[in-house]
């Protein structure tokens, strides 16, 4: 039975955003508290990119009517993704994160939650942070911004959430599974935005709310108030934005265990500050979910440490901390969408 967790484990690794083993086989403890062998056997059979019943079958050899049947129950079990298009039922492979994990939001238990907590730090330091194209990105929050800076519409979160015509608001996976294993924060538990065919899949799964724009932004506001960190998905038109903070979300978890968080978070912003006009208060420090400043006659930041999030600007009461946005050759530029977004990912780790 082992070996088709290991098969699965291996297909898992070999889509974008990876899934790499280990030697205590966490990972395959994992897939097999979420998959059946059938359900993992299946899994296998699909790829990154939706596909009709019809065409598994025929390209898998399978019967039809039967892998219907068993698409659709693991799709609403979170383990493929589902995609509903003029009638029409598309599926297609998931992977780990962002992904399976996620779409657990409503089954998790304390085992689940320990393995996987014990494995995301090894997922993080052996794909996510070796890959230069990132699943996330930060951006900063509208209130850090001068009104001279030139700023891209795919980094203004206000203005994401007006292309939206489908908005879905889920709880933060990350909050919830703290809270159970007694860890975490108090901040917004509800602070996941799902934007287009995603935010369907979230809807029919019932794994949040649909909301309108207004509504998002009112949640983003308050997200901010809270201090959480806005890393939208890694394309100039995203499918989400989380609100993070660095307590519970197992990416700045991990980030600022790290001494040189800046150079691998893509953002184009750092902050810096005016000695003269601070006043040592300390506000800044309390919000920084970076562990970036440390004030003594004056906050003092760590460029390093520094992710260009902004949240210590909007809540410095003398102006003394502003955004810098980084020189035109250090800017990054996000993919178009997340086709191109995973299609740069297999590229760097030799995939395609």
């Amino acid at each position: 039975m082992t070996e088709i967790y290991q098969k699965l484990a291996k297909h898992l690794d070999n889509l974008p955003a990876g899934f790499p083993p280990t030697e205590s086989g966490v990972e395959l403890r994992i897939l097999q508290r979420l998959f059946t062998p059938e359900e993992a056997e299946t899994a296998c059979g699909l790829m990154m990119f939706p596909e009709p019943v019809s065409g598994i079958a025929a390209r898998t050899g399978q019967d039809e009517e039967a892998l219907g049947k068993m698409l659709e129950n693991m799709s609403k079990k979170g383990l493929i993704f589902r995609q509903s298009k003029n009638n029409e039922k598309k599926y297609m492979a998931a992977q780990f994160v962002v992904g399976i994990w996620e779409y657990h939001l409503n089954d998790l238990d304390e085992e689940l939650i320990r393995d996987v907590n014990e494995y995301l730090p090894i997922l993080m330091e052996e794909r996510m942070l070796k890959q230069k194209t990132k699943q996330l990105r930060v951006v900063p929050v509208s209130q850090s911004i001068r009104a001279e800076m030139n700023i891209m519409p795919y980094e203004a979160a206000e203005e994401i959430i007006r292309n939206q015509s489908k908005i879905l608001l889920a709880p933060c996976i990350c909050r919830r599974e703290q809270k159970m294993v007694g860890k975490g924060c108090d901040r917004l538990s509800e602070a996941c935005l799902v934007f287009g065919s995603g935010a369907v899949f979230y809807e029919e799964n019932k794994l949040g709310r649909p909301i309108s724009q207004e509504e998002a932004l009112d949640v983003l506001k308050a997200g901010l108030e809270d201090g959480l960190v806005l890393q939208p998905g890694n394309a100039q038109k995203p499918a989400n934005i989380c609100m993070c903070c660095g307590c519970c979300c197992q990416i700045l978890k991990n980030l600022k265990n790290m001494d040189n968080p800046a150079a691998v978070i893509n953002s184009n912003y750092y902050a810096v500050t005016d000695a003269d006009s601070c006043t040592a208060c300390g506000e800044c420090a309390e919000r920084c979910q970076m562990e970036a400043i440390t004030v003594e006659d004056s906050a003092q930041i760590t460029a390093e440490r520094c992710i260009g999030c902004g949240l210590c600007v909007t809540h410095c009461p003398t102006g003394a901390i502003r955004l810098q946005q980084k020189d035109c050759e250090e800017q990054y530029t996000p993919p178009k969408n997340l086709v191109e977004t995973y299609m740069n990912m297999a590229r760097e780790r030799g995939l395609i």
